[in-house]
Parts: C-alpha cells; sequence; structure tokens
C-alpha cells in the first residue's frame, strides 16, 4: 500500500470513530460541538435568558464602536456618554424585549432630561425596529448595530440586556429582563437619582 493510500485509509477511519462518538456515546463531544455552533441556548422556546449569575460582562469603560441611528447614520457609540444613560440591547421578534419595552418607555418619559435612554437593536431593520418601538410607546434614541460590535463589546449572552454607564463613561451596573419599578430601583441606586419609585 503507497503512503498516499495510507493516508487516505487513516483519514477515513478516523472521521468515522469521530463520527461515531458524536452518534452515539460522547456527550461531551456533542455538547462542545453544540456549544460551539450556537449563539444563543433557550431556556423555554421562544426565550432568551442571562445566565443566571447575571454578570455578563466585567465592569469597565463603555465600548467605543460603531453604532448606526434611524437614518443610518454612523456614530461613535462613546459619543452617548456624557450623562447617566441606559443602554438597552433588544430585538424585535424577542418575547421577553417585547413585555420589557413597555416599561422602558415608561420610566425614560417620567426620568426626561435626567437619565439618557438608548435602545440598540443588533438584529431588526430600520422599519422593523421603527414600527416595533412605536408599538411599544419608545419614545427615546434608537440605534442599529448591524455588524454586533456593540454587542459583543459589551459581552452580550441574552436578550434583553440593559447596561448602566455613569457620565464619566464607566459601566457601574448591568441587568437582564427588569420591569419599571426594578428599572427605577437600579436607577436610583447606581445613579443616586430620585425615580419616584423605592419600594
Amino acid at each position: 500500500m503507497t503512503r498516499s493510500a495510507r493516508l487516505k485509509l487513516f483519514a477515513a477511519v478516523l472521521g468515522v470513530i469521530l463520527i461515531a462518538l458524536v452518534a452515539v456515546g460522547a456527550p461531551e463531544v456533542r455538547d462542545a460541538i453544540d456549544r460551539a455552533s450556537n449563539d444563543a441556548f433557550l431556556t423555554e422556546p421562544g426565550e432568551y435568558q442571562l445566565p443566571s449569575d447575571s454578570s455578563a460582562i466585567a465592569l469597565g469603560t463603555f465600548p467605543n464602536v460603531a453604532i448606526f441611528d434611524v437614518n443610518d447614520v454612523e456614530h461613535s457609540s462613546s459619543s452617548l456618554v456624557g450623562e447617566p444613560l441606559v443602554v438597552n440591547l433588544w430585538f424585535a421578534a424577542c418575547p421577553p424585549c417585547q413585555r420589557e419595552m413597555p416599561a422602558f418607555a415608561e420610566v425614560a418619559a417620567r426620568l426626561d432630561g435626567q437619565v439618557r435612554f438608548v435602545g440598540v437593536d443588533p438584529v431588526d431593520s430600520i422599519d422593523e425596529m421603527l414600527r416595533f418601538a412605536a408599538d411599544k410607546g419608545v419614545g427615546y434614541e434608537l440605534f442599529r448595530d448591524p455588524y454586533a460590535d456593540l454587542t459583543d463589546a459589551l459581552g452580550t449572552v441574552g436578550f434583553p440586556y440593559t447596561v448602566f454607564v455613569a457620565p464619566n463613561g464607566q459601566i457601574v451596573g448591568d441587568a437582564g429582563v427588569l420591569d419599571a419599578a426594578e428599572l427605577e430601583r437600579k436607577i436610583s441606586s447606581l445613579f443616586g437619582i430620585e425615580t419616584g419609585d423605592q419600594t
């Protein structure tokens, strides 16, 4: 048998062994392959959830990457910094985002002038983003993250995902799904702003 034929036979045998391991007896191999090929894991059908420790990022400086406004004009994400800032990452087909968005709209309207709210959508078109946000009563600024630069820089592992940024650009907190009361408590504790809901 020639050297070339031996190499081909070895490669074929190795392939068969790998397929057999994945198919029948090596759950850790299957799990590793599954983890490598999936960007998100669902705890329930249609639900996107952060890990239970809810510490997706190490708190640090808010990233400086390109994001795009509703007119498709490019901006630096760091240009958002300078006042207490709440940045909420979401997309229209995310069920928890759909439930959470009205609470963000309500709190943002109540704290207008005290806290800057920004919604960032890494998935939808401009039209879909605007339609969805309008349907949920959102009046705050919206940006797209079509190349997932901000999403990745923040280490986002689930949606919705919110970061709280101090005026100096330091990320002082993060969270998964929030209702209005939880959001107000976060703002009060992280920024020292009286929100009216201290329950």
